[in-house]
């Protein structure tokens, strides 16, 4: 094989990863999509906001069951086909819910969504392994894990400056448009990709396989590994039940028009990548720590939201915290061993999360206050920095 062949090779792989990078990006933007749009659908749907945001619970509930499911009733199928698959309902999903005359519909199509999410995710997590050789791996599962990450602090700022030019159905026009795209995209860059396990005798690193099997079998209910899931459900629920309601809080306590509120969220968009990158840096050697400190920014700023008039400092703060935990939690369960059934349990748990979040945060919506709400993320916040002090400090690293 000539320089010229080897060189072509890695380009398409590389440009396989960065097409499930952008695939994970567009799965989790759809799950949020609602988040910036709240209130807008919720006044034409004629729903509370309270009860719109059941358009979060609703996929994430799902989405934690078919994560697992999926996992198992597809092992044998390629891997490729299943991802386009879960793309193409992902765009059925999308365009469904642009066209919802309803909410009982808005839900159909976010059910919809919540088995693109859970599949797709828990598929594409254990793709590096697969698509580059094995010096590159770590490199490559940053990439795609770095879809998620962003995802959740980029896609709502972005669906939200769409509708408010255009209205909250063109922001889910515009997310199934894009599946299509992706579905392409990935229909010409990615590789057969058997799903029997045993096929992974023929990969790059055929000696590790069994090994790293039989670890995932033994390890995927080891402390370090309920450590992370029990932090997975504090942070990312307690941030859920917050963010949620965001935008009517924004509207109702800050007073802020949809020209603020935009800014508002693409400066809490642009923090939160920052973040992303910052603590994936960080947390390469000890995600512990990192995990640590983005909690207490969490629960600092969620604290600190109803005192302030003006709220464009915090929310950038709790971009910079809430940024950096999806790729620090995916580097910590990576360390923890726990393999593919590892993974699938922390995006159940992660799903799980947002689904209790929103459906929590909308009832102390509904029953007390918008502000109250905040306090709610700030405590679970706190919770999370607080259980991942002490289980640095009795030894369960996960290293």
């Amino acid at each position: 094989m000539t320089m010229t062949d080897v060189s072509a090779a890695t380009r398409a792989r590389w440009l396989a990863v960065s097409s499930v990078a952008v695939g994970t990006f567009t799965i989790v933007t759809s799950e949020m999509l609602p988040v910036g749009l709240l209130t807008s659908i919720a006044a034409t749907l004629d729903v509370s906001d309270g009860t719109a945001g059941l358009m979060m619970s609703v996929p994430g509930l799902v989405a934690a069951v078919s994560a697992p499911v999926l996992a198992i009733t597809t092992r044998r199928l390629d891997r490729r086909v299943t991802l386009l698959g879960l793309m193409a309902l992902l765009a059925v999903a999308n365009l469904t819910g642009a066209l919802a005359p309803n909410y009982p519909v808005m839900l159909a199509a976010r059910v919809l969504t919540g088995v693109s999410i859970g599949g797709f995710w828990a598929f594409a997590a254990g793709l590096g392994l697969r698509l580059v050789p094995e010096g590159s791996v770590g490199r490559a599962t940053s990439i795609i894990l770095a879809g998620v990450s962003v995802a959740s602090v980029l896609g709502v700022p972005a669906a939200t400056f769409i509708s408010s030019f255009a209205g909250w159905r063109t922001a889910f026009i515009a997310m199934g448009v894009l599946a299509l795209a992706m579905l392409a995209l990935l229909a010409t860059t990615l590789p057969p990709l058997p799903g029997e396990p045993r096929a992974r005798a023929s990969e790059p690193l055929p000696h590790e396989a069994p090994a790293h099997a039989s670890e995932g079998q033994l390890t995927w209910l080891s402390g370090p590994l309920k450590v992370v899931l029990v932090l997975t459900v504090l942070i990312v629920s307690g941030h859920f039940a917050a963010y949620t309601y965001v935008r009517p809080f924004l509207e109702q306590v800050s007073h802020a028009g949809p020209a603020l509120v935009s800014t508002a969220l693409l400066l809490y968009g642009a923090a939160g990548v920052a973040g992303n990158f910052a603590a994936g840096a960080w947390a390469a050697r000890n995600p512990k720590p990192v995990l640590v400190a983005l909690a207490v920014l969490m629960a600092l700023s969620t604290a600190a939201l109803p005192l302030i008039g003006l709220p464009l400092i915090v929310l950038v703060v709790w971009g910079l915290g809430y940024g950096g935990v999806g790729v620090t939690l995916q580097l910590w369960i990576m360390r923890s061993g726990g393999g593919e059934m590892g993974t699938a349990l922390f995006v159940c748990a992660f799903n799980v999360s947002i689904a209790l979040g929103s459906f929590a945060g909308g009832r102390v919506v509904d029953g007390v206050s918008i502000s109250a709400v905040m306090w709610v993320g700030a405590a679970l916040a706190a919770a999370g920095a607080a259980v991942a002090g002490i289980s640095g400090r009795s030894g369960t690293t996960g290293s």
